[in-house]
């Protein structure tokens, strides 16, 4: 049995159940506890504050974990990064009040800066050679600036809306942050392979965001055209019709240059294009 720790709430802990579900890793019980076991495979998922992860992880309470990369940053590295994931995305950023004019770094000399990561800033502020107080403040970090408590901030920014809010500006990025699969550095063979099936899954997930599945019938005349068009994942599938000079072909394409790329295939003299979603896409 494998023990994932999670984070218990927020967009990371939304974003992983729903990983999971892709994965097929399915919960026991609708009604989360604070350990519950997956239905059918060898997993149980642990639900912890998102700044106890790295450490349940590298003790050992947890054999992995899945944690916003500002926090195996800020708790320690001791547990090993197995794979970043791609989702839940954010940056670290230092803010300033709205009407402070800003000329670059020197700016935070002998300022007070709040923050829920004084490691991360204070590495951050030694590289630049600045010297400013932090004042470690634990949630709505934001309104320090507003009561007095200090000069600036340095939080997780996603949208920034929070900041625009609180009448404070973005000035500097200092790391951006995603999901990671961390692991515990002493996991059993058996759990090395519970760990790698899981790898598994989530590849095949993620290698099916963002793309689509097309077939189409086309002139074979054009087919050289079309197949530069749809590469496939090495090539396109083309079989031919049972009316001469036409042929049917199968690609992938990315939702990116979706319209784009259905677009030209037309010009091309594409017909009866069907657009079907993937959900998993093994390599």
């Amino acid at each position: 049995m494998l023990r994932i720790a999670v984070q218990s709430k927020g967009r990371l802990y939304d974003e992983t159940m729903a990983l999971l579900d892709e994965a097929g890793i399915k919960l026991s019980k609708a009604k989360r506890t604070l350990l519950l076991s997956a239905v059918e495979f060898p997993v149980e998922i642990l639900f912890l504050r998102d700044d106890d992860i790295p450490q349940s992880v590298a003790n050992g309470v947890a054999d992995a974990g899945i944690v916003g990369e500002n926090e195996y940053e800020e708790k320690g590295r001791e547990a090993v990064l197995i794979r970043r994931l791609g989702f839940s995305k954010c940056r670290l950023s230092l803010a300033i009040p709205k009407d402070a004019d800003y000329g670059g770094l020197e700016w935070f000399e002998g300022k007070t800066v709040a923050t829920s990561y004084p490691v991360i800033l204070n590495r951050f502020l030694r590289e630049k050679g600045i010297t400013a107080a932090t004042h470690e403040i634990s949630g709505s970090v934001e309104i320090a600036p507003g009561i007095g408590l200090a000069d600036a901030i340095f939080d997780i920014v996603s949208s920034g809306s929070t900041l625009v809010s609180n009448r404070l500006k973005e000035v500097e990025t200092v790391m951006k942050s995603e999901a990671l699969l961390i692991a515990n550095h002493a996991l059993s063979e058996e759990k090395r392979t519970i760990l790698d099936e899981i790898l598994f899954r989530f590849a095949a997930v993620r290698e099916a965001t963002g793309k689509k599945y097309v077939l189409l019938n086309a002139p074979k005349k054009q087919l050289p055209e079309i197949s530069k068009l749809l590469p496939g994942m090495k090539s396109p599938t083309i079989t031919p019709l049972a009316d001469e000079g036409w042929v049917s072909v199968q690609s992938v394409i990315t939702e990116k240059h979706f319209w784009e790329i259905i677009g030209k295939l037309k010009t091309l003299g594409a017909e009866g294009i069907l657009v079907i979603p993937i959900e998993k896409m093994i390599l």
